[in-house]
């Protein structure tokens, strides 16, 4: 059974596109840091969707060595590109308020109508079916061999997230609480 708790993240500028970055860095979106902290003291960084390539990968190793540093978990949260192209190109965005919805997940109570303002729903071209198939395309060309690389460095712990929200949440949390157990 899923059981509720409660982690204290805390956002922080992101990585550059590839190191060397720093924590004065201002830009948000994916690969932002996040800041794991326990009792107000920094116990580690949570980088989603940073690296996106061996290479970044090699300079963040090296980065984070010349500080004394290393990383001590990668998760990969696996699930069939299918049920991927599913989620992803199922979500529309009111161009009023800006609220979100899902046309399986969390649909309008009247399609294309926000809930919240009235204005309309659309869907960003980035979240259309095409461009998602074309985002996975990239992905299996530069992401992909991530996986291989933190596997052969023992980093790797694969999460099926391909179940619920809760199910997924949940093994995400026993992932990182070896780290946060260990450290």
């Amino acid at each position: 059974m899923f059981q509720s708790r409660t982690v204290r993240f805390t956002l922080i500028p992101s990585a550059c596109a590839s190191p060397p970055f720093s924590s004065t860095t201002a830009r948000t979106g994916p690969g932002a840091g996040i800041v794991v902290s326990s009792k107000g003291r920094a116990r580690g960084a949570i980088f989603d969707g940073f690296p996106r390539t061996v290479p970044q990968a090699e300079a963040l190793d090296r980065l984070l060595a010349d500080r004394g540093a290393h990383l001590t978990r990668v998760v990969d949260l696996d699930v069939d590109e299918a049920e991927l192209l599913r989620r992803l190109a199922g979500r529309w965005t009111c161009r009023n308020c800006g609220a979100t919805y899902h046309e399986l997940f969390a649909p309008p109570r009247l399609r294309g109508v926000c809930d919240r303002c009235g204005g309309e729903l659309y869907q960003r071209p980035d979240d259309r079916p095409e461009a998602v198939r074309v985002r996975l395309q990239v992905y299996r060309e530069r992401t992909a061999p991530l996986v291989d690389y933190y596997a052969r460095h023992g980093l790797l712990r694969a999460i099926d997230a391909a179940g619920s929200r809760e199910a997924v949440t949940e093994a995400l949390l026993r992932a990182v609480d070896g780290v946060a157990q260990a450290g």
